[in-house]
Formats: C-alpha cells, sequence, structure tokens
C-alpha cells in the first residue's frame, strides 16, 4: 500500500473511532493534511480555522498564505511539503484546541507521521511544539532543532503570530530560512 492509501485509510479509521465527537458535529469536515506524502519536511499545526474547515485543506487563510509565502523564500512549494495539523477538526469559534483534544489526536498523527517518514517535523507554534517538546518554550528554542526517538523537529512560531505582531514576521524568516541547512545536515 503507498503512502496516500495509508493515509486515505487514517483518515477513514478517525472517522470510525468518532474522535472528538463534539468537535465533529460542530464542524463541516475532517480536515487531514495537504501536500506530498513523500515529502522530506512535515509541518505541523495545532487545528482547522474558518478557511480550513471550509476548503478542508490545512493552512488556507491568512497564515497560510504567510507559510506558502515562507516557503517560497526557500524555494519550496505546497506540493513539496506535507501540511496538517494535531486536531483535524476545527474547534468552535477558532479557539485553542483543549488538551483532552490534542490527546485525543495525538496517535493518529503519531501514524501520520510514521505513513509519511519525514526527514525533519516542523511544529508550527506552542500547541503543536509542545506536543513532541513538553519540555521546552518557544521562546527559548525556536529555531534550534532538536532531535527525538530518531526525528528531527524545528520548532518555529505559528504564521498567524507574525500576522498580528509585525515584529514577529522577521522572527519566523530568519527560522525559516535555517530548513534547508537543517535538512542537509540531516
Amino acid at each position: 500500500m503507498g503512502k496516500a492509501e495509508a493515509l486515505a485509510q487514517l483518515e477513514a479509521e478517525i472517522i470510525k473511532d468518532k474522535v472528538c465527537p463534539q468537535l465533529a458535529a460542530a464542524a463541516s469536515q475532517l480536515v487531514m493534511g495537504d501536500g506530498s506524502p513523500d515529502a522530506d519536511i512535515l509541518f505541523i499545526g495545532e487545528a482547522p480555522g474558518e478557511q480550513e474547515d471550509v476548503q478542508g485543506k490545512p493552512f488556507v487563510g491568512r497564515a497560510g498564505q504567510f507559510l506558502n509565502d515562507m516557503l517560497q523564500l526557500i524555494n519550496l512549494a505546497r506540493k513539496d511539503v506535507y501540511i496538517t495539523n494535531i486536531v483535524k477538526y476545527r474547534p468552535p469559534n477558532n479557539r485553542d484546541p483543549s488538551d483532552e483534544e490534542k490527546a485525543a489526536f495525538l496517535p493518529y498523527l503519531h501514524k501520520q507521521i510514521a505513513i509519511i517518514q519525514p526527514k525533519l517535523v516542523v511544529t508550527l507554534g506552542r500547541h503543536s511544539m509542545e506536543a513532541f517538546l513538553p519540555d521546552f518554550r518557544i521562546s527559548q528554542i525556536h529555531g534550534q532543532p532538536k532531535r527525538k526517538s530518531g526525528i528531527v523537529y524545528l520548532p518555529l512560531y505559528h504564521p498567524a503570530a507574525a500576522l498580528y505582531n509585525g515584529s514577529m514576521r522577521q522572527t519566523l524568516e530568519d527560522d525559516f530560512t535555517k530548513i534547508p541547512k537543517i535538512l542537509a545536515q540531516i
């Protein structure tokens, strides 16, 4: 079975297992992921927002446009990477996902990572970073690769942070431009 089929099977499993039924009932659809299942880089955000819920793809709103711009900065496009979230349904009113919701989806996220087998996992924002590197604060380790259980994680600020705080934009761009070098070192 190929990676695309395995991801489709995993998506069906999440629906069959009724993960977070309250979230599922409030959302219009499950937002599994987007991009190449053969990608070397996997980006993980926290949860779908309004536009993601409508379109069924992660990072398609304003933060997604900024993510696309940063991918261009390092000569990549969405089709070259894989993008997903920890939580696969939009929380009502775009609230932060709860610890229980993140915990419910985490086993499926680990399966998703095992299927894709990326060389580098880039966490976008503190919610996704804490799922893998709970002993750190994003303000202390953003842009610094960390190896854990054979996987290299690169914690970055969430692209939305740059939309609300202009000074974060340069920090995010600086951290993002480290990705090709980190990938080459892996």
